[in-house]
């Protein structure tokens, strides 16, 4: 206090009581409402670890959880790398940079709803459709895209690394910039290559950077949602619903008030998992990004 801790506090009470009643305030009614049957209407009752075994009890639970984890996986496997790659190519572009780091990170800005319209046009399964078109002129497809249980998952990665890679590739480029040029004339003078350079200084570099954005798309697919509610509405036959489409299912998919119970009891489920995953995973890599 004697050191003007006061007036911070004075200054930063807004936003802690901003934070508090938007954030925290909606995180304890939630851990409230999973150990309650309620649907915001009637009154509410206690009912224990109910709502937690009729979620693990729910068929499409488990359903959701495989095909969130297929999501996630996919994810990783295109979606991490490609950012990376893309970002390494563009920095040793020497003309017209700028414009290629505007063109990558248009995706970016395009709202989600009108990129996911405009990818339902490119994935109509008709002869005609965008896709099967120019795949067609090499002699393949058509192909069912999104209306097939088992192309419909990957088709939505295709179009959610697309749309989500621009931001990454920001910031991998941003990181590049503080890799010092001495390092690749070193390397240069050693006779690396553009590969060897890569391998052996830029990844180095950029380690703490690849941990964060890799803990970051974990918990970002974890918690898909827009893109297979608006491609599939988790068909067809349950083979794209996600572990927040059922959230959702359970909270609003009756008009007369939704099951806030299981839909509550599942959100913590998640939220505790992410948690403990974020926590391992900062423990086990705690010392990677500086050694």
């Amino acid at each position: 206090m004697r050191g003007g801790g006061l007036s911070n506090l004075l200054f930063a009470a807004p936003m802690i009581i901003i934070f508090g009643l938007f954030s925290f305030y909606p995180i304890i009614r939630a851990f409230v409402m999973s150990f309650q049957k309620t649907n915001l209407i009637t009154e509410p009752q206690f009912v224990g670890l109910l709502n937690f075994q009729r979620v693990l009890e729910d068929p499409v639970f488990w359903t959701a959880l495989q095909n969130t984890g297929w999501f996630a996986l996919l994810a990783l496997i295109f979606g991490y790398p490609i950012p990376l790659i893309a970002a390494v190519l563009m920095s040793e572009v020497r003309r017209a940079r700028g414009l290629y780091s505007v063109l990558a990170y248009l995706p970016v800005v395009i709202p989600p709803v009108v990129a996911v319209l405009l990818w339902k046009f490119f994935y109509d399964a008709g002869p005609n459709g965008v896709f099967n078109t120019i795949l067609g002129w090499v002699g393949l497809g058509p192909f069912p895209w999104i209306q097939d249980a088992t192309m419909a998952m990957p088709s939505i990665v295709l179009e959610a690394t697309w749309a989500a890679a621009g931001g990454t590739i920001i910031i991998y480029l941003a990181a590049l910039t503080g890799v010092a040029p001495e390092l690749y004339d070193a390397a240069e003078i050693d006779g690396a290559g553009i590969w060897r350079k890569i391998w052996h200084v830029t990844l180095p570099q950029l380690r703490g950077v690849l941990l964060i954005t890799l803990i970051l798309q974990i918990i970002g697919t974890a918690q898909v949602f827009l893109e297979p509610f608006l491609f599939t509405d988790g068909g067809p036959a349950n083979s794209t619903v996600t572990l927040l489409q059922l959230i959702y299912r359970y909270g609003f998919q009756n008009s007369l008030g939704g099951n806030y119970g299981s839909a509550t009891a599942l959100s913590v489920m998640l939220a505790l998992f992410l948690a403990l995953l974020s926590f391992v995973y900062f423990r086990l890599t705690s010392g990677w990004s500086k050694n």
